[in-house]
């Protein structure tokens, strides 16, 4: 379990594409620091599995394919910027929301409005996942736990075929420690409701 507070911004420095998967190397310092064998990282709001820490600031994870393609993992390469966040500690406050790391789709951004004190940046939301979305609630992109701060639907698809959009808004801090503020217009990224939204959902259906 995560709060979709970023820890760290760090770096793919290897990969290596495997029969039905692929090993990354990332490195992050902050988040190597404590890691063994086993522990939840998640990266780019991905809940994956450290196989093995290298060098002392790097550790390897396995992504099997079902993530590589439900998800915007298997389009990173070497180079690429990750959001980082360890899975939380039951003493720690919950500075976002609840995220349990499973992407429930992606999504496009399709606009960056700047201001003089943030950003509004606008993304593209699937069908499958549009109605978890709610203004004011949480979702959380890429691993950044934000509050939606608009919803709409255009008047034509987006290039990714979907209508559905919503909107976030970024203060400078999550624009300099996450990579959401280089991400340009085009960029795909994970996107995770909340997941109250769903439990709700399936107890009304089976009523």
């Amino acid at each position: 379990m995560f709060t979709g507070i970023v820890e760290e911004l760090g770096e793919i420095v290897a990969t290596e594409q495997l029969a039905d998967a692929a090993r990354l190397t990332i490195r992050g310092e902050l988040v190597t620091s404590d890691a063994g064998h086993g522990d939840s990282i998640a990266v780019n709001g991905v809940c994956l599995t450290v196989v093995e820490v290298v060098d002392g600031d790097s550790f390897t994870v396995d992504v099997m394919q079902e993530t590589l393609n439900r998800s915007s993992i298997g389009g990173l390469g070497k180079g690429s910027r990750v959001n980082l966040e360890r899975a939380a500690a039951l003493n720690s406050r919950l500075g976002g929301h609840l995220v349990q790391g499973h992407v429930d789709g992606t999504g496009t951004v399709l606009s960056r409005t700047p201001s003089e004190n943030w950003e509004v940046v606008r993304i593209s939301l699937p069908d499958s996942i549009a109605r978890y979305v709610v203004e004011k609630g949480s979702i959380t992109v890429d691993g950044i736990s934000l509050t939606v701060s608009g919803l709409g639907i255009a008047d034509e698809p987006a290039a990714d075929g979907n209508r559905d959009w919503f909107e976030v808004s970024l203060i400078p801090t999550t624009l300099s420690l996450t990579n959401l503020g280089a991400a340009t217009v085009g960029t795909t990224v994970n996107l995770e409701v909340d997941v109250i939204a769903k439990y709700v959902e399936r107890l009304q259906q089976r009523g």
